[in-house]
């Protein structure tokens, strides 16, 4: 099965309403989709969703990435020289993790559909379904209590929350939801780097204080102030979880190795995709620190990749993939399904995806 032509375009679908956190405000999920094919006539699907503020991928940056860097060097590769392909994509060119998880997920894809497996199970298969929490915007927080009131009407019992840049108003936002929702209700807190290590200690002190129940706090401060993590991990008793500090390979080993979080969050567009997060995880397994499968703002396509690791991998014990469930549409044909807040993995080959509807095509490679 070698590879014979790449093809690139995108796709932009409406949100059910803003997504709102102290990084940025959208209103559309935008998606460059990708079909590797090969000489068999399998198609492989890979997505990668521009998110700048995260990963310093833009639409444009993504698209020249695939065409004119990485994609010219996989072409005529068989998709079985899994270590030669994986190489090429890593070593094409420095940074640009979106681009290379979007290569990266459609030979996944294409090896899954050579083995005749669900791609969860080609990767571990741990388990078939899992519970995902339901993000909940950064607003004002009668607005936010509304809202959540709402994610639990639908059937969710994990919410993440967006906070960050107001403590005082972020301890309101939070009081104001766990009167709305009630004891049982697990709640996350996800600052996006939004407050100073000491700020942080003395908000999450306070929830504590006052019995708030979160369960762990995502990202309290800027990513690349590891001392300042290991800090708040270290003067809190609410568990903390890197995201945008835990980037890729690297900085989750320098995590690890400084006991600097409780909790890892694993983002395929941050790793660079599936072949560097089950280094991650492993990384991760062998420290005992237990994980989280998170995504970016994307379409179903990635988030049934993302799916596909946390279903293979008993480190990964939570899930943060509601992404396909704030769209208004839905243009990809298969993948994971959702059931009020459990996610089904397929039982088809690969990431069973059979067609992305709405797809704009731009370019392809040979």
């Amino acid at each position: 099965m070698k590879i014979i032509k790449i093809e690139i375009g995108k796709v932009k679908i409406p949100l059910k309403k803003p997504f709102i956190t102290a990084l940025r405000h959208v209103d559309f999920a935008e998606d460059i989709i990708i079909k590797i094919i090969t000489d068999t006539g399998n198609v492989g699907y890979g997505n990668a969703p521009p998110t700048a503020v995260i990963t310093g991928d833009s639409q444009d940056s993504i698209i020249s990435a695939i065409q004119n860097v990485i994609a010219p060097q996989l072409i005529g590769l068989d998709i079985w020289e899994t270590e030669e392909i994986f190489q090429r994509i890593d070593k094409s060119m420095l940074h640009n993790s979106s681009a290379k998880a979007c290569l990266d997920i459609a030979v996944y894809d294409l090896l899954g559909q050579m083995c005749n497996l669900p791609l969860y199970k080609l990767l571990g298969g741990y388990r078939h379904s899992f519970k995902s929490d339901l993000t909940i915007s950064l607003r004002e927080p009668g607005i936010m209590a509304q809202d959540a009131r709402e994610a639990v009407n639908n059937g969710y019992t994990d919410l993440k929350l967006k906070v960050g840049g107001n403590a005082k108003l972020d301890f309101e936002r939070v009081k104001a939801i766990r009167e709305a929702v009630g004891d049982k209700i697990n709640i996350r807190l996800d600052a996006n780097q939004g407050w100073k290590p000491k700020e942080a200690v003395r908000l999450i002190r306070q929830f504590e204080d006052k019995g708030l129940n979160i369960e762990l706090i995502e990202q309290p401060v800027i990513a690349h102030d590891i001392s300042g993590l290991k800090f708040v991990t270290d003067n809190v008793d609410t568990l903390i979880m890197a995201d945008e500090a835990a980037f890729g390979t690297y900085e989750v080993f320098q995590l690890l190795s400084n006991r600097a979080c409780d909790l890892i969050n694993i983002k395929l567009m941050k790793a660079g995709g599936i072949h560097n997060a089950l280094k991650i995880a492993d990384m991760a397994s062998t420290c005992g620190v237990e994980c989280m499968m998170g995504c970016m703002l994307e379409s179903k396509l990635g988030i049934t990749a993302s799916a596909s690791l946390a279903g293979a991998k008993s480190i990964i014990t939570r899930a943060d993939l509601d992404a396909a469930d704030l769209l208004a549409e839905d243009p990809v044909k298969g993948g994971i399904s959702y059931d009020k807040n459990t996610i089904l993995l397929n039982e088809q080959a690969g990431l069973g995806i059979s067609e992305i509807q709405n797809w704009q095509f731009i370019t392809e490679i040979k």
